[in-house]
């Protein structure tokens, strides 16, 4: 037979028979990623998938729901069109959320918070003395352009070029001819006994439009930030109304200058690794730089005294902790973390049942990759009836 009546009688076998769930597990697939998506339930009891929504709207979710009144926990991650959904379509489950996306969440706003305060990081750098520069030798010292500098280069070439036509006998019309020049500027390089003489005016002293910048620049460049379009990007928010090549020939100054190899100070998501990870795992050498940067930083050593004790009582199961623990957050200068606290406190029934219940919607993440594979074998016959059937019926 052929491949479209093989797919035919597919889509023609009987769903299976499932028992009414008691513990149902929700989340969202991507039939289309960024434009489309699904909706996958599954009995989080037996492990296998019930259904599958051809959208992610609280309606759906709330009409699939509200058919199954035995359904007495529902697992969710903090999506709203979920919460909605079950709070709408089964008034009567408690809705769970998961402990992965909670440290997830947790996770992206420590790093956040760590890089916020990434000047504390320095001290983890060892100091290293300057060399001493090596002096080269100078084509002048009372020139106020170095040799090398393009347009000293230029100068010191055209002028040496028109002194050695006149030496010659031309006159001052034939160098014009010769050299391509106006009158005016022969008689200026003629005049000029040397070209040091002609490095005056609009070269020398001009102020920049990005001189008020340059303390900015220095700063982010000594923490180990070089990309100049993401600096250009930083400062123009603060006023900056110059162009990006000019921010981009400083920095390409400080980045040929000679300097120190020196050792760089550890990046804020290393840090926040150290923060998250427990202090068992920590190598010695890991935790003392840890204890340095708490030292040096207030608002690091309350991050990580928050993450530490998230992380007890999500190990431990002590949901009933949360509302101290968002007190606490309140307290210190952690605005990500203030993020956090404040999403989480909308949520904060869900929270505490995810905290404290064993349930989770481990499974059904191991459904949506599931159903990921499924999507790449039936690549361009993939509708969402066939996939619903290959998901049910495998």
């Amino acid at each position: 037979m052929s491949r479209s009546t093989v797919l035919r009688l597919v889509n023609a076998l009987p769903e299976p028979e499932v028992s009414a769930p008691r513990v149902v597990g929700v989340d969202e697939y991507a039939t289309r990623k960024g434009r489309h998506y699904g909706t996958v339930l599954v009995d989080v009891e037996t492990r296998r998938p019930i259904d599958l929504l051809p959208d992610r709207e609280a309606s759906s979710l709330a009409a699939w729901l509200a058919q199954r009144p035995g359904v007495e926990v529902v697992c969710r991650d903090r999506a709203p069109f979920f919460a909605e959904g079950a709070a709408a379509g089964a008034p009567q489950a408690v809705q769970v959320a998961d402990r992965w996306h909670l440290w997830h969440n947790l996770s992206e706003a420590a790093e956040r918070s760590v890089a916020q305060h990434r000047r504390c990081l320095r001290v983890l750098a060892p100091p290293t003395s300057r060399p001493e520069p090596e002096t080269a030798p100078a084509a002048d010292s009372s020139s106020p352009w170095p040799t090398g500098h393009r347009f000293a280069d230029r100068t010191r070439a055209r002028h040496a070029a028109v002194h050695a036509l006149l030496e010659a006998g031309h006159s001052r019309r034939s160098v014009q001819r010769q050299l391509g020049m106006a009158w005016h500027t022969v008689k200026r390089f003629a005049d000029a006994a040397a070209p040091e003489d002609l490095f005056t005016g609009q070269w020398q002293n001009r102020s920049s439009v990005l001189d008020d910048y340059k303390p900015y620049l220095d700063d982010r460049w000594n923490e180990g930030f070089t990309n100049a379009w993401k600096l250009w990007e930083e400062i123009v928010p603060l006023g900056y109304k110059g162009s990006y090549q000019r921010v981009r020939a400083y920095l390409r100054e400080k980045r040929t200058s000679p300097r120190p190899v020196t050792a760089r100070p550890p990046s804020p998501r290393s840090v926040a690794g150290w923060i998250l990870r427990h202090p068992d795992t920590l190598t010695e050498a890991e935790q003392l730089q840890l204890k340095s940067v708490r030292t040096h930083c207030p608002e690091l050593d309350a991050l990580t005294r928050h993450v530490r004790s998230f992380a007890s009582m999500l190990t431990e199961r002590q949901g009933e902790r949360l509302p101290d623990w968002l007190d606490a957050v309140r307290q210190d200068n952690l605005p990500s973390l203030h993020t956090l606290a404040a999403g989480i406190d909308r949520d904060r029934h869900a929270v505490i049942a995810g905290l404290t219940l064993p349930w989770n919607s481990g499974v059904v993440e191991g459904h949506v990759n599931r159903i990921k594979m499924l999507k790449r074998q039936m690549f361009g016959r993939a509708g969402f009836q066939l996939l619903r059937k290959r998901v049910l019926l495998a």
